[in-house]
């Protein structure tokens, strides 16, 4: 027995349990059969899609020594808040010996006794991912990724501790025409459906709902529109009616860079404590383009405890202004803490129009706002375990008109619901666009 076998023993010994609890179901048990060189693993949230594949990728690090596995999603920060927590509480545990001795997230690797080794990262730093060689990619939430980011990872399938390479995924549905999904349907990878029923998180092994899995899907039944759709039914569809449908991940959606000093720079608010809280900060470029390059979207925190955050966020940056919604206890909270706010102009439709305006492609072929893929400060578990936007841009696939007595859409009004983000986004816009509103009385501000 191996050192790193009797740290192990040990540690099920002390948790009362000599086996590891893990079976896999539905077509999280073909990842352990399959032949093809790509398989990914589409599902409504809440599957077990994410499990199977880590659990799966740990078991190939055992059983072939020397092995070099990836773990890998668009941002490294959404990585280290989702998919490595999932790894070391759920598959090897947190008092592994693999996982000792390093923060989740400064580690770089995970470094098994048999020489293989799992390597971490996100293709907004492709560096240590790009310039290596492995045997197995897992790529987490793929349809976050552009295809040029998914052919550029198949290119580092040259392992040759395995008897295959293969690249493997998971992700919840998006829009019919989404790249992975036609490449699906071209056949040039494979895809396999995953049920609620196949996560004994939510179901027992004779089909019973567990009473996590009675709360868990009451949460997403709550859901509207294409949301629910996706995350509950685990369909691939598009939003009808979506409000800002000139919105394209590929092209507003961007990589950090390092914002010029001398831009200018605001903040934007919409307040809430059962639904979220929001705060995006917004860098302006000579040419006026938007970007929102720093978020935070969290519930069930004052005002005060949002403030010092913004505060300690915003250090050693010159912001110009913070427009924020009306409240005016709230905002009197943040003046307090040393954050003095203008109101925003609350126009709904004007806002909408002006944000639509900027997302179209102007004479250089670019938009005119856009939203830095990592921006979001510090994602908030409940939101994300009930299936809701855990950030701005999650919002807007499912940000819709209402529709009228014939069940079609109406461009008069959108549905309010899941539009913290945007919300503040309108502001930031209006507070751009409009700089001679700013001055006027505030029942102006409608």
């Amino acid at each position: 027995m191996t050192a790193y076998q009797k740290a192990r023993a040990a540690l099920d010994a002390e948790r009362g349990r000599t086996t590891r609890d893990y079976t896999p179901r539905g077509a999280m048990g073909e990842l352990w059969t399959t032949d093809a060189d790509e398989f990914i693993l589409s599902g409504p949230a809440g599957t077990g899609k994410s499990r199977g594949c880590l659990e799966y990728i740990h078991d190939c690090a055992l059983r072939y020594p020397g092995s070099r596995q990836l773990i890998a999603r668009k941002t490294r920060v959404s990585l280290t808040e989702s998919g490595l927590v999932t790894f070391e509480r759920q598959v090897v545990g947190e008092h592994d010996p693999l996982v000792a001795n390093m923060q989740r997230g400064n580690r770089a690797l995970y470094t098994y006794p048999n020489g293989s080794e799992i390597v971490v990262g996100g293709i907004d730093r492709p560096g240590r991912i790009m310039s290596t060689e492995f045997d197995q990619i897992y790529v987490q939430e793929a349809t976050e990724l552009q295809l040029q980011d998914y052919e550029a990872l198949t290119s580092r399938l040259r392992g040759n501790a395995m008897p295959y390479s293969r690249l493997i995924g998971d992700c919840n549905p998006d829009r019919p025409d989404h790249w992975l999904k036609l490449r699906a349907d071209t056949r040039a990878c494979t895809m396999r459906p995953t049920l609620h029923q196949d996560n004994p998180r939510l179901y027992t092994d004779d089909g019973q709902l567990t009473e996590f899995g009675r709360k868990y899907l009451a949460k997403l039944n709550n859901l509207t529109g294409v949301r629910r759709d996706r995350l509950l039914l685990g369909l691939w569809v598009q939003a009808e009616g979506a409000v800002y449908d000139d919105w394209n991940d590929a092209i507003h959606l961007i990589d950090r860079f390092d914002i010029p000093a001398d831009w200018r720079r605001i903040r934007s608010v919409d307040f809430g404590f059962t639904n979220p809280f929001t705060c995006g900060w917004w860098a302006i470029d000579p040419d006026g383009r938007m970007y929102r390059y720093r978020e935070i979207y969290h519930t069930k925190r004052t005002v005060a405890e949002h403030a010092a955050q913004i505060m300690a966020l915003s250090e050693g940056e010159r912001i110009e202004a913070t427009v924020a919604d009306h409240d005016a206890e709230d905002r009197a909270t943040l003046a307090a803490h040393g954050i003095h706010t203008i109101p925003a102009r609350k126009s709904i439709r004007q806002g909408i129009e002006a944000v639509q305006q900027r997302l179209k492609l102007a004479g250089d072929g670019k938009p005119r706002i856009f939203i830095l893929r990592d921006s979001l400060v510090e994602r908030d578990e409940e939101l994300a375990e009930a299936g809701a936007p855990t950030h701005t841009a999650a919002e807007i696939g499912g940000y819709v008109w209402a529709k009228g007595a014939d069940g079609k859409p109406k461009k008069e009004v959108p549905v309010d619901v899941d539009n913290h983000g945007l919300d503040d986004t309108r502001y930031a816009v209006m507070y751009v666009d409009q700089p001679r509103a700013r001055s006027r009385p505030n029942d102006l501000y409608d």
